[in-house]
């Protein structure tokens, strides 16, 4: 998955178009998009939504966080529509996963399904005492675990931050908790998403913060509006260089099995290359 498109769970209207945008997974929310008026039949539209499209795309679930006391009803309400995963939002720690994973395996018994059937995608950077925790997920967190996410607004809010960026660009404690996410995802063994880009009618921004979160590791992009989605899909999809130079990458390593390194053109690539080279193609596959 190269972009993650989170729709408000209360819309249909959006919810149909988000199925259409292009995007490679759409997260209906049931969290802060949905008023708490409106978060009983937010359930309902939103187990109705996955149940009919769930073979469409991957279709997560953004359920309210562990403290609201509202999670239980948002994932007794869903996973009998078995959507792909849940995320779950101010993620503490690798235990919160777990917990929530045992929510889970009880429903799932009850409604008989596969245990472990639905993943879990914590959003890992909301509170400063997350931040300290983010080496956790590796220990504690469990099979269900399939991606760490960060986010940088409740985060503002919780170290008392007047804003997150200056002149477009995240200030340094932003940079880091973006940085320990990804760090705590590679250490987890899965993949790293991006932040949200709040000012979606700004493309240019955009496409410059979704390449230089590709460059840097990150598998993907959250969005909050279709309209970012083709931006955030080319800039996780490998230009053709860069797969023709994995390609030849491989095939090189191929010829010499028992090599360290190689020399291709007059550049020597080591074993590091060659993994690199074997995701660009495994991406440029999916994509």
């Amino acid at each position: 998955m190269r972009s993650l498109l989170f729709v408000p769970g209360h819309d249909a209207r959006k919810l149909a178009k988000g199925l259409d945008c292009g995007a490679d997974a759409l997260i209906v929310d049931l969290e802060d998009s949905v008023p708490d008026a409106e978060k009983a039949r937010a359930r309902s539209v939103c187990a109705e939504f996955v149940g009919e499209h769930r073979e469409r795309l991957p279709l997560f679930v953004r359920v309210n966080a562990l403290t609201t006391g509202l999670l239980h009803d948002d994932l007794a309400a869903v996973v009998r529509a078995q959507p792909h995963g849940i995320v779950l939002p101010k993620c503490v720690s690798g235990r919160d996963v777990a917990r929530v994973d045992a929510d889970l395996a009880a429903l799932e018994q009850t409604a008989s399904l596969p245990i472990g059937s639905l993943c879990i995608l914590p959003i890992v950077t909301e509170s400063a005492a997350a931040l300290f925790e983010l080496g956790s997920y590796a220990r504690e967190a469990g099979p269900r675990l399939c991606g760490m996410m960060w986010g940088g607004e409740d985060l503002a809010t919780d170290i008392g931050a007047s804003a997150n960026r200056i002149d477009g660009l995240y200030t340094p404690p932003f940079q880091l908790a973006r940085s320990l996410c990804l760090f705590g995802a590679a250490a987890a063994g899965v993949a790293a998403i991006d932040a949200v880009y709040a000012d979606f009618r700004d493309v240019a921004g955009l496409r410059e913060e979704a390449r230089a979160a590709a460059a840097a590791g990150f598998s993907a992009k959250a969005a909050i509006h279709p309209g970012q989605v083709q931006a955030i899909n080319e800039a996780f999809t490998p230009s053709d260089d860069a797969l023709r130079e994995a390609k030849a990458i491989v095939a090189a390593f191929a010829q010499q099995p028992g090599a360290g390194a190689v020399n291709i053109g007059g550049r020597m690539f080591d074993r590091p290359h060659l993994t690199a080279a074997q995701r660009v193609i495994a991406r440029a596959k999916q994509s």
